[in-house]
């Protein structure tokens, strides 16, 4: 089994949500970044140290390598990466980064519009938009702050 299947398989049978791996250049450190939609305040420290401890039994019986493990939360400008994300933040705003150029931009920030049949609509100042899903290299929520 690979780490990704083995994290996502591990993770989600804690009831928690895989969001986003690191791995360091070596592979020695290995950050997984976890989320919990259905608490109303996310993960604190206690769902942290829950799934490190599970991750560590885990690896040692599979014999993964590695010299540092840290569990964190995805944060307020967490990654989007599944077609599901798109559609579960609909609303916020995200900054995206494409690997092809669309209409001569890589990089857009505007208002989630969700995410349907392989399309990112987006709500820019001026207009809305569609991406490709298949394009998208990187996506972010924009924190907002009172």
């Amino acid at each position: 089994m690979d780490l990704n299947s083995l994290l996502e398989t591990t993770v989600t049978g804690l009831g928690y949500e895989l969001v986003d791996v690191e791995m360091s250049p070596r592979g020695r450190t290995i950050r997984v970044f976890i989320d919990a939609p259905e608490k109303e305040r996310g993960v604190d420290v206690d769902d942290c140290a829950k799934v490190s401890n599970q991750l560590t039994r885990v690896f040692e019986v599979e014999n993964i390598d590695f010299d540092r493990l840290e569990i964190s939360s995805p944060g307020m400008d967490r990654v989007v990466k599944k077609e599901a994300d798109f559609e579960r933040f609909a609303g916020q705003e995200i900054q995206i980064k494409l690997r092809i150029p669309h209409n001569n931009r890589r990089n857009f920030q505007g208002h989630l519009l969700g995410c349907k049949d392989g399309k990112v609509g987006l709500r820019l100042d001026k207009e809305d938009t569609e991406l490709e899903f298949n394009n998208i290299e990187k996506a972010r929520l924009v924190p907002k702050f009172d």
